[in-house]
């Protein structure tokens, strides 16, 4: 586990904890997230995964411990003012707008980042500067052929994808994601895959995914974390969570991984 204190943490959580009356989802966690790295969160349903993205950013409050990020605590910040400082993330369910195109979709994510609205009596060169960032968003997606199709309309790997973009559209510099390969076919998969590789490469975005496909874990991963129980139990690279003997028996009841 990482030091706190070290230069390249971006994300710092100190006795993280979260009730819901008598029940822990979230046991004071620790945990440092190092700038651009792809960390996977697995564990078993009601381990405290969600409820831990849903902490860091801001959809859920806190009841005690402190979240920092780049330094500042971000504990009491709500969600929005944390979007604003550099971090988005997309949902299990896909979060779009079904009856706006797919380019509509990017363009409305852009310009809330902005601040800015959209009026039909400026011209278009008023707006060129965000017509050029969604059109880079979405070749960089493969959805640019998609971009006059409705979001409703889209096929649930398209959807997921546009989900991702959307949450890129914020400029992020940590982007949360929760199961974004949930109910895709192998194609499908790759092609998120690629997007989240690609925008990590290319955007220095740091990840942070929440997944039950262990073959995207390993694909992707950087850096494992383990949580049961709402504590986490492992923390490692990907070699050293795929042949702890403590994470077989408690995630995965004895199968290998």
């Amino acid at each position: 586990m990482f030091k706190v204190g070290n230069t390249n943490e971006l994300l710092v959580t100190k006795g993280l904890t979260k009730k819901f009356g008598d029940f822990v989802a979230v046991n004071e966690v620790n945990l440092a997230i190092k700038e651009q790295e792809i960390t996977s969160i697995i564990g078993p349903n009601g381990a405290g995964k969600t409820t831990f993205i849903n902490l860091i950013s801001g959809y859920t409050s806190v009841s005690s411990g402190k979240i920092i990020f780049k330094g500042e605590d971000i504990t009491k910040l709500p969600a929005y003012k944390r979007v604003a400082k550099g971090i988005s993330r997309s949902f299990q369910i896909v979060n779009i707008f079904p009856r706006l195109t797919t380019y509509q979709n990017i363009q409305l994510a852009i310009l809330s980042r902005l601040g800015r609205s959209w009026n039909i009596i400026k011209s278009r060169d008023a707006y060129r500067d965000v017509e050029d960032e969604v059109r880079k968003i979405l070749e960089e997606s493969g959805l640019w052929e998609k971009r006059n199709v409705l979001a409703g309309e889209l096929s649930h790997g398209e959807q997921k994808l546009l989900d991702v973009a959307i949450a890129i559209s914020t400029n992020p510099v940590l982007c949360l994601l929760d199961e974004p390969a949930a109910g895709l076919n192998p194609l499908e998969k790759d092609r998120v895959l690629e997007f989240i590789i690609e925008t990590f490469k290319r955007r220095k975005i740091t990840y942070v995914i929440i997944e039950h496909d262990m073959d995207v874990v390993f694909r992707v991963s950087d850096r494992i974390i383990v949580m049961h129980q709402g504590k986490v139990i492992a923390d490692g690279k990907p070699h050293e969570i795929k042949t702890s003997k403590e994470v077989e028996d408690i995630y995965l009841g004895g199968e290998e991984l």
